[in-house]
């Protein structure tokens, strides 16, 4: 039978039987006349069970499916479900093909290590072959569900030595990390470059095979770990490479290389852990070699966003760097959250895909809060996270318009009076949950339907016409309050405790407790504020303790539920590991959007005082700062000065402070060398110093600005 035959089955069927039958009759394997085998057009369409098929008449073809997953001309995900089926048919092919993938890594896992290798090309390879390997050994017949690392928690399964071959890029990742760390710490004064040291090529034979022992620096040395694997070490450089690479630093010819063979790392050890669970061994990893992946982000944030992807997994990891990872741009930190939030799901424009008659959010307009609630709690999450169509009953219109619209009707119904779920703060602009919203039977099932919605806005970024106050941003981001946002709900209590902190109470009488009364259910009642706290007197020494706990029951406790349930419908989706890459500010900036600000009507609006006038030549520099700068520099600027992003309606002439309204106003502030420029957002005070230079005072409040300096006077 002639290959044509075979071919045509295949591409029109690829269907096991039609294989076997084929094979049977005698056809034969050989590529057609554009050099495609029949192996090729199986794996292109995802049929496992022909290339099982394939394998059985022709051992050999096993290793070719192997080594196609370095192919980047072939879908990932047809080689993922070729690799599944063949792995389902037993418990020794199975351990077979995850040997044989973890070789393949191993092998261009070191390639990538050389510093001679193209990196784009190889380090896309590499990861390629981990994702599938990780896939594959994730699917298998024994996947792990009982909580145990089943590779690295001692236990010599056949299952956990599929990773052995790995072992040996680890030991060269663990390497050179360690090398640079020793030159670092070495060189932290008198910062020699190190590169001479790596690139002391002993020798090494045209193919490649000979690579002597590499010494470090200081006491003791490395072992040749060159063995037929391939297996690099911190000195197998090109020779071709040396003239170059002696001027350049090695951390920054190291870094992406590295990391990428971290994040494989991360990707071994955590397809062997339960999900939620991160791996003890990673963790070690990570704390073993802190201050170099330090030293990589700081010099390439960008790493960050490329590679270090157990960041967002891993909380415990993630304060390690979390003062990196905010230094970021806002823009860079926007893009890196929308990529991992819709990794994973399958490409689409959102809301204009395609979508199944039964995925359509019926909902009536005359009802659009109830309706869409219940719409809402019975849709399924994942199909709402790829995109969402909305119809309102008894009208034929679809499409982005539609859901447009529905975000904005439903923004202004979550804080509608009726539903008793929000009141408005003392400003009149920001909303704060209700404490005594359980007046509504449904209002945590509310809570939640309201979560659900601006966590949907935020995965389709979709803005949403409503402001939140500090303090409630500060929730969803899980960021403690303090005793200063307590002025969105009370201006006056705000004073007070202000007055306490600022004032020594030693003689005054006062005698406050630890308890303070308060509305509970609709009565008052003295609540401790700690265990024994009607007993335990407020003195000089621990006042600080009785601001923040007030403050946490004022503004935390006495919304606890209402927290809790908005809380359990955005994180289905958004998830809290993402979110916390912003700051309270920029959620609001990011749930509804960049306001457009008028700096004429933002000039006429302002006054001055502590000796400024309007001519003065600081006032005119900082407005001509304020016209040059960009539009989200003015954002933050105004959010600086006055805790909010937006302006009210009727512009700066209406701009709300803690008593009422407050213009926006500029102090002076005497000026010595490298001071910034404070703020006072209770009277929306700008502190300005009397800066001698336009130029000077653009660096320092842009400074002031892009480093969050709320309540820091020096940079």
């Amino acid at each position: 039978m002639s290959t044509f035959v075979i071919m045509k089955a295949l591409q029109h069927h690829g269907q096991r039987d039609t294989a076997q039958i084929l094979l049977l009759r005698g056809a034969k394997y050989l590529p057609d006349k554009n050099g495609v085998s029949p192996l090729d057009l199986c794996v292109q369409g995802g049929y496992g069970e022909t290339c099982e098929v394939l394998i059985q008449y022709h051992p050999r073809l096993f290793q070719t499916i192997i080594q196609m997953t370095q192919n980047e001309d072939l879908r990932e995900n047809m080689l993922r479900q070729v690799l599944e089926h063949l792995s389902q048919q037993s418990e020794n092919q199975y351990l077979k093909i995850l040997t044989s993938l973890a070789e393949v890594a191993t092998t261009n896992g070191h390639k990538l290590l050389s510093i001679s290798s193209n990196y784009d090309a190889q380090m896309k390879s590499f990861l390629r072959i981990v994702r599938i390997f990780c896939h594959v050994f994730r699917i298998g017949p024994s996947s792990p569900s009982n909580g145990i690392d089943m590779g690295y928690n001692g236990n010599k399964t056949p299952r956990s030595q599929v990773f052995k071959p790995l072992e040996l890029l680890w030991h060269s990742l663990d390497e050179w990390l360690v090398l640079i760390a020793t030159e670092l710490m070495k060189n932290k004064k008198d910062s020699t470059d190190i590169t001479s040291i790596l690139l002391k090529q002993k020798g090494q034979d045209q193919d490649g095979t000979s690579i002597p022992a590499f010494e470090p620096p200081g006491p003791g040395s490395y072992e040749n770990l060159s063995t037929g694997t391939g297996e690099s070490k911190p000195d197998a450089l090109g020779g071709k490479q040396e003239a170059s690479a002696d001027c350049q630093d090695v951390i920054s010819m190291t870094a992406n290389r590295l990391s990428a063979v971290i994040q494989a790392f991360y990707m071994c050890c955590s397809c062997q852990m339960p999900p939620g669970m991160t791996s003890p061994r990673f963790i070690e990893f990570v704390c073993k070699h802190d201050e170099v992946l330090k030293c990589f982000v700081n010099r390439n944030p960008k790493i960050i966003f490329d590679h270090f992807h157990f960041l967002l997994e891993c909380p415990e990891l993630m304060s390690r760097f979390m003062h990196i990872i905010k230094a970021q741009p806002f823009k860079d930190r926007c893009e890196w959250f929308y990529e991992h939030l819709h990794s994973g799901q399958p490409d689409s424009d959102m809301v204009h895909r395609p979508v199944n008659e039964n995925d359509i959010l019926l909902v009536h307009r005359d009802s659009i809060f109830r309706s869409s609630c219940e719409v809402v709690s019975k849709a399924n999450c994942a199909k709402l996270k790829q995109g969402i169509a909305v119809r309102f009953h008894g009208e034929e219109g679809m499409g982005q318009g539609v859901v447009r619209e529905w975000f904005d009707i439903l923004s202004n119904e979550i804080v509608n009076p009726d539903y008793a779920l929000f009141t408005q703060s003392a400003d009149g602009t920001t909303f704060q949950p209700n404490s005594n919203s359980y007046v509504n039977p449904d209002h945590l099932n509310y809570f939640r339907f309201a979560g659900q919605i601006l966590g949907l806005a935020l995965n389709h970024r979709q803005l949403v016409n409503i402001y939140f106050t500090r303090s409630f941003y500060k929730h969803i981001l899980g960021i403690p309050v303090n005793y200063q946002d307590v002025a969105s709900i009370d201006p006056e209590y705000a004073k007070n405790l202000q007055w306490i902190l600022d004032n020594d109470i030693s003689d005054l009488g006062l005698e406050l407790t630890f308890s303070v009364e308060t509305d509970v259910f609709g009565a008052m009642e003295e609540v401790p504020l700690k265990p024994g706290g009607g007993s335990i007197l407020v003195t000089q020494n621990n006042k600080a303790e009785y601001v923040q706990l007030v403050t946490e029951l004022r503004m935390t406790r006495a919304i606890q539920p209402q927290i809790n349930a908005f809380l359990q419908g955005f994180h289905m989706f958004i998830p809290p590991s993402l979110i916390q890459l912003f700051d309270e500010y920029e959620l609001e900036l990011l749930l509804s959007g960049m306001p457009e600000i008028d700096v004429s009507d933002w000039i006429k609006n302002t006054e001055y005082t502590s000796g400024y006038e309007r001519e003065d030549p600081v006032i005119q520099w900082f407005w001509e700062v304020v016209e040059d700068i960009t539009p989200e520099e003015r954002v933050l600027l105004l959010q600086f000065v006055t805790g909010s992003s937006r302006v009210p309606h009727g512009g700066f002439a209406n701009i709300m402070g803690g008593s009422g309204l407050q213009n926006f106003t500029i102090a002076a502030v005497p000026y010595t060398p490298n001071l910034l420029p404070t703020s006072s957002t209770c009277i929306n005070m700008l502190k300005l110093p009397e800066y001698p230079s336009k130029e000077i005072l653009k660096d320092r409040l842009l400074v002031a600005l892009h480093c969050g300096s709320y309540g820091y006077t020096m940079a």
